[in-house]
C-alpha cells in the first residue's frame, strides 16, 4: 500500500505559536496548511510554503469555519453559499502564495468542525466540492475514510473531483468510521505502541479497530499525524520508519 503521511501545519498566528512544523515536516509527505480562518496569517502562509518546498512536500489547503478563537473546532451556522465562498477564499489565498513561490497546490483538506460536518452532512460536502471545482478541477479533496462513503463519492464524481482517503493515526473511531469526539475519554491515542499496532493492522489487512473493539475495513491513501508536541513528533518518526 502506497500510503503517505500528512499533517496539519502552518497553524501559528501572529505572535501565537502552534505546532512544531520545523521538526515534523521532514518526516511527512503531505502538509495541510491553515489559510487564515482558524489559524495562519499571510506571513505564516508564505513561510509555510517555503518550508514545504525545502522538504519536497505535497501541499494542501486547510480551510475552516471563521473561528479563530475556537481554532475552527466549533461548527458555525453558515449557508451552503457561504461555505462555498469561504472555501474558495481561503484556498485561493494559499494558492496565491504557492504561485508566488513557484509551488503547486495539490489538494484541499477542510479543517476541524468543517471537516467533521462535511462527512456527516453531504450538503456541506457538496458545497466544498463545488468550491474546489470552481477554483481548480485538478485539486483533490481529502476525506475521512468511512464504512459508508458512497454518497460522498457520487458527489465527487458529479463534479469531476478526485478524493484522497484519510485515516487518523492517533484518533479513536466509532463503528461507522467517524472520529470519536475529542470531549470523550479515549478519543486521542497517546501510546506510540498502540498506534503502531493499529497501523500494522491497517497496512497489512486494511482493517482498523474501533473504540468498541470492532474491526472495520477502510480505504486509505494518507495517514494523518499530529506534530503539536514532542511526543507527537516522536510518533511521526516511528510511523515514518514503519513506512
Amino acid at each position: 500500500m502506497n500510503i503517505k503521511l500528512n499533517c496539519d501545519a502552518g497553524e501559528s498566528f501572529g505572535s501565537w505559536k502552534m505546532g512544531l512544523d520545523e521538526q515534523v515536516l521532514p518526516y511527512v509527505d503531505m502538509a495541510n496548511f491553515a489559510c487564515g480562518f482558524h489559524a495562519g496569517d499571510p506571513l505564516i502562509m508564505d513561510t509555510s510554503i517555503k518550508l514545504a518546498l525545502k522538504h519536497n512536500i505535497i501541499i494542501g489547503a486547510h480551510p475552516a469555519y471563521p473561528d479563530l478563537v475556537g481554532f475552527g473546532r466549533r461548527s458555525v451556522a453558515c449557508s451552503m453559499d457561504e461555505i462555498e465562498a469561504m472555501v474558495i477564499y481561503q484556498c485561493g489565498a494559499l494558492k496565491a502564495f504557492c504561485d508566488a513561490n513557484g509551488a503547486k497546490l495539490s489538494y484541499v483538506k477542510p479543517h476541524g468542525a468543517l471537516y467533521n460536518d462535511m462527512m456527516k452532512d453531504v450538503r456541506i460536502f457538496k458545497a466544498v466540492v463545488q468550491a474546489v471545482s470552481r477554483l481548480d478541477k485538478t485539486l483533490k479533496v481529502m476525506v475521512l475514510s468511512m464504512v459508508d462513503i458512497a454518497a460522498h463519492e457520487a458527489i465527487a464524481r458529479e463534479y469531476g473531483i478526485g478524493l484522497l482517503y484519510e485515516v487518523f493515526a492517533d484518533r479513536a473511531y466509532d463503528d461507522a468510521g467517524l472520529l470519536v469526539p475529542r470531549s470523550q475519554k479515549g478519543s486521542v491515542l497517546h501510546d506510540i505502541e498502540a498506534v503502531k499496532v493499529r497501523w500494522a493492522l491497517l497496512k497489512n489487512e486494511g482493517l482498523l479497530e474501533t473504540i468498541s473493539g470492532k474491526k472495520i475495513a477502510l480505504k486509505v491513501d494518507s495517514l494523518c499525524v499530529h506534530g503539536d508536541n514532542v511526543e507527537a513528533v516522536s510518533m511521526v518518526r516511528t510511523l515514518r520508519e514503519s513506512l
